[in-house]
């Protein structure tokens, strides 16, 4: 008879190719953290730079266009904190762990 755990290892390796969880790095500063902060956004923030550092220069475009990114991004933060709280409510009786008190 084949036991309980090893059932379980041998689904964990079918179902995940043997990359299991990020032990030890969950929360905010993950690798997936650094490589979109670290890579993609590169583009973002060289057009940054470059609306105060570039030729022809104008100030108040540039912090127009800031004021802008800013906007968008802390529209999306806000709105999927907003959905994250109703999900919680709806589907598991309860606000999320920040918000409410730790589960059992």
């Amino acid at each position: 008879m084949i036991s309980a755990p090893a059932v379980a290892n041998a689904l964990s390796h079918i179902m995940y190719h043997g990359y299991d969880g990020t032990e030890g790095l969950t929360g905010f500063p993950n690798i997936g953290t650094y490589l979109i902060f670290g890579v993609v956004l590169v583009p973002v923030y060289v057009m940054v730079a470059a609306w105060f550092l570039g030729e022809p220069r104008d100030t108040s475009t540039g912090l127009l266009g800031v004021g802008y990114l800013v906007g968008i991004t802390a529209q999306m933060w806000i709105g999927m904190f907003i959905l994250t709280m109703i999900i919680g409510v709806v589907f598991y009786g309860g606000l999320p762990e920040p918000l409410a008190s730790p589960g059992p």
